[in-house]
């Protein structure tokens, strides 16, 4: 066997090997989210539209999803795409005299430079 049809079986190898591995993840990653629907979930469906699940039929894989109060949609279980938890965003701000002085790249500067440089010059009067 020559050098190159050995790389190329060695190539088909892996791309076999990640190929199952994607597969895999996909798989648990299904049954992570399954696991979390459950009725009182707020959830994103595959086409964007974010609501409450009401109640889940497992015989007729449907879903009540309450998009807006009073309005109830009914859709298939596999179009909860993902279940939406809240955000939870800690905002810190620095303050300037912490850094030196010096803003931070894309930070904005609250007062405006001034152009004004101070009069060196000595009158003669």
């Amino acid at each position: 066997m020559d050098p190159f049809t050995i790389i190329m079986l060695a190539v088909l190898a892996v791309l076999i090997f990640f190929m199952f591995r994607n597969s895999r993840k996909r798989q648990s990653d299904a049954r992570e989210l399954q696991s979390k629907v459950q009725a009182g979930a707020r959830v994103m469906t595959n086409f964007g539209v974010f609501g409450t699940i009401l109640s889940i039929d497992e015989e007729e894989n449907q879903v009540l999803l309450e998009t807006s109060p009073g309005t109830v949609l009914t859709v298939h279980r596999q179009t909860i795409a993902r279940v939406v938890e809240p955000a939870t965003v800690a905002a810190t701000e620095v303050d300037s005299s912490e850094s030196g002085g010096e803003p931070e790249f894309g930070e904005r500067v609250d007062e405006a430079p001034t152009d004004e440089a101070p009069d060196t010059k000595k009158s003669d009067d």
